[in-house]
């Protein structure tokens, strides 16, 4: 069985156990997405992380890297 999603383009977020995790979808119309992408909640807060460092000290990089509990197998891909 197939899903047909109809011709456009949608992104859907949900609320998961480390952040946001979204999924970005782009239809032609056909059996299949042209294009799906894929944000893990790592991500997300890995690209705030030059915010949250600004105004620290060196030493405090660690222990503010550790409370964003990051997985880097979800961010490199």
């Amino acid at each position: 069985m197939a899903l047909r999603p109809p011709r456009g383009e949608t992104y859907f977020a949900v609320e998961g156990s480390k952040g946001e995790f979204g999924i970005y979808l782009v239809s032609d119309g056909s059996e299949y997405p042209w294009r799906a992408k894929i944000r893990g909640a790592s991500f997300s807060n890995l690209f705030i992380l030059p915010d949250l460092l600004r105004g620290h000290k060196m030493g405090d990089v660690v222990a503010i890297l550790g409370s964003i509990d990051l997985v880097l197998g979800e961010v490199d891909r």
